[in-house]
């Protein structure tokens, strides 16, 4: 039973997931909120591995980014442990919770990183952008919803967007390693999203994001080495860009991400995520003086179509009461 100042909303498409409790106003205002830093500080995230990663290799970036992120999150636990105790998930969701933190702090860092060398900050977020897409392949695939003609649709104009980009961008070899690697960025994304949904239920949001992260920074200490070595050579101003990433693109981002998934469905947030791309467009243009190639942002507008057309429900028109004679 919900009290007069709530409302209850069941997400779709989560097979014995239970029903969500949302505040209503000013409480209610706290989801779109939180949606909005999120997306403002990924968009901000592309920005920041572009400057750091200059001089910090993309493992060590890594494992800079998701210590520091560890850390963080350490501290907010413990600060909201005087407010209520971790619920620490047991078995097979423990597992669950350390894969997807492999997945989505570890391996899509390391994947974005490693494109950003070569790719500029803009036409990195246009191919990560191609994760909503993903997620319906996903669910087409193992969950059995099938390949509608929206989404079959939907995938050959954003992928018509993909070779855009990389005509766009083919100045050797290396810019299609980059290519592939902001694609396997988008795909992680997309099963780190979807796996987090199925987990969400099980576990408090704080507690999952700081078991995560712990989760990828375990599976990044191979680059120990480097981190220590690039810590000793690089610039500070590349030292605090690798600081403010663990901070709040990953620590800040990451909860207030998890605050909103447990409040709506995937879809409905995914497509707050729309707007990381433009964001990100214009913080590099204005941060950094670069700006994705006129052709690379045709392509990056067919992607961001192709999700739109693959991802978006048409809506049915109610229908008209007969007049009454």
């Amino acid at each position: 039973m919900t009290t007069p100042t709530e409302t209850r909303e069941t997400p779709p498409g989560t097979p014995g997931e239970a029903s969500t409790v949302i505040p209503r106003a000013p409480h209610r205002l706290l989801l779109p909120a939180a949606a909005m830093v999120t997306v403002v500080l990924w968009a901000s995230a592309f920005i920041g591995i572009r400057a750091a990663g200059h001089d910090y290799s993309p493992g060590a970036l890594t494992l800079g980014r998701v210590l520091t992120g560890s850390l963080a999150l350490t501290v907010m636990v413990l600060v909201s442990g005087r407010m209520r105790v971790p619920r620490f998930p047991g078995g097979k969701v423990l597992a669950g919770v350390a894969v997807w933190g492999v997945l989505w702090f570890g391996l899509y860092n390391l994947a974005l990183n490693a494109a950003e060398r070569t790719l500029d900050a803009g036409t990195a977020s246009l191919l990560v952008g191609l994760a909503p897409i993903l997620i319906a392949v996903i669910a087409g695939l193992a969950l059995g919803e099938g390949f509608p003609r929206r989404l079959i649709l939907g995938i050959g104009i954003a992928f018509a967007g993909v070779a855009t980009i990389a005509v766009a961008t083919s100045n050797g070899a290396a810019d299609a390693v980059a290519v592939a690697l902001g694609l396997a960025a988008a795909g992680l994304y997309a099963v780190g999203a979807t796996l987090q949904k199925r987990l969400i239920p099980h576990v408090d949001n704080l507690t999952m994001t700081w078991l995560g992260c712990v989760a990828g920074t375990v599976a990044s200490l191979p680059f120990a080495a480097d981190l220590l070595a690039d810590f000793a050579a690089a610039p500070l101003p590349a030292t605090l860009g690798v600081v403010y990433l663990g901070v709040f693109p990953t620590a800040v981002a990451f909860v207030t991400w998890g605050y909103a998934l447990s409040r709506t469905t995937a879809g409905r947030l995914a497509a707050t995520t729309y707007l990381v791309p433009p964001l990100t467009v214009l913080l590099s243009w204005g941060l950094l003086g670069e700006i994705p190639a006129p052709v690379a942002l045709l392509g990056g507008a067919l992607c961001l179509g192709g999700v739109l057309v693959a991802t978006l429900r048409r809506r049915v028109p109610a229908a008209v009461p007969a007049a009454r004679t």
